[in-house]
């Protein structure tokens, strides 16, 4: 097989491009949807931060867990979990990963170890902790990767989980999605700890790296060296990936806390184009990424158009999947 660009394939960097942009179009789509009334509640848009999501799914086994954050499409979509599914959770559809109960806020498919994305800030590091423990108990060969932002870095949940996880050696990555906001104000006036975050992962004992999350092929790096360091049995690991989410925090938020010149300087490192660019100098066709390009818009297109046709779920769903199969009930 033909080595490209740092070691990394042709076919791996046109996958690389193709899952990045799908998530740009599904995000994109979804903004319009919410503006037409198709999606209803809070919609967290992951656009700019697609390479952490690619990159990182890329380098990670099948049988390793995922939680995250309400920011979820992308690792939803980089996962394999597919679009039609995702984009009628967002409608409210029975079609959808969680039948229409979960929303954006709540993709989840066990089938591709995909254990939800969570609305309470930090409230998915316990999850992930539990489901590490859970492995190491049963000896099996896999880890739990925990994505959140930093505004969870203010949470309690956040340093419980760090000490008992180094404590216990789990094996777990705790994943920072560094965006440099958490909701409507900058890291600087919210985080006492500073921009270096990575003293917060050393003072419990757990070693920690910085990656640039607007490079694909340097987080599929990283994620997979610190991956092989969690499973040799080292405990967990902190990654903090540098990133910049180019919308506001959800759809209600203008952002006008940022200024023009500081957007504009972080899109001028938007990691779609960018690899499209490294692509075409490393003379793959136009006419290949074009082909890529319009199979994305297609299957959005075929999304948006299965979520819209789906039928809503029915009113008797309330009273489903509230309980474990195990435990028998009765419903008046």
């Amino acid at each position: 097989m033909t080595q490209t660009r740092a070691g990394f394939t042709k076919a791996q960097l046109l996958e690389f491009y193709r899952q990045m942009l799908l998530i740009r179009r599904f995000e994109e789509r979804a903004a319009e949807m919410y503006t037409r009334g198709k999606v209803r509640g809070f919609l967290h848009l992951y656009i700019g931060e697609e390479a952490i999501a690619v990159g990182t799914m890329a380098a990670l086994d099948p049988a390793d867990y995922i939680v995250t954050h309400y920011r979820d499409h992308g690792h939803a979509l980089a996962r394999g979990i597919p679009s039609k599914s995702i984009m009628a959770e967002l409608f409210g559809k029975v079609t959808g990963t969680s039948r229409g109960k979960g929303g954006s806020m709540h993709i989840y498919d066990v089938s591709k170890n995909f254990m939800g994305g969570y609305a309470i800030v930090g409230g998915q590091m316990p999850i992930a902790a539990g489901l590490a423990l859970s492995a190491r108990y049963k000896n099996e060969n896999r880890i739990a990767v925990v994505f959140f932002g930093d505004g969870a870095l203010n949470e309690g949940e956040f340093h419980e989980t760090l000490n008992l996880a180094s404590l216990w050696k789990l094996p777990v990555l705790f994943y920072l999605e560094n965006n440099l906001y958490g909701m409507g104000d900058t890291i600087d006036n919210t985080y006492a700890g500073g921009r270096d975050v990575s003293r917060a992962a050393t003072h419990y004992r757990i070693p920690a790296r910085q990656v640039d999350g607007m490079n694909v092929q340097e987080v599929y790096g990283a994620v997979r060296d610190v991956t092989a360091s969690i499973r040799k049995g080292n405990g967990p690991f902190f990654l903090e990936a540098l990133t910049y989410r180019f919308r506001g925090h959800s759809m209600a938020d203008p952002a006008n806390y940022r200024s023009k010149e500081e957007l504009a300087s972080w899109m001028k490192r938007d990691p779609v184009p960018t690899l499209r660019i490294q692509l075409l100098d490393m003379a793959v066709p136009k006419a290949e990424l074009e082909a890529i390009e319009q199979g994305v818009e297609q299957e959005i297109n075929e999304a948006v158009d299965f979520a819209d046709k789906s039928a809503d779920p029915d009113p008797s769903d309330l009273y489903r999947d509230i309980e474990a199969d195990s435990v028998s009930a009765t419903h008046s």
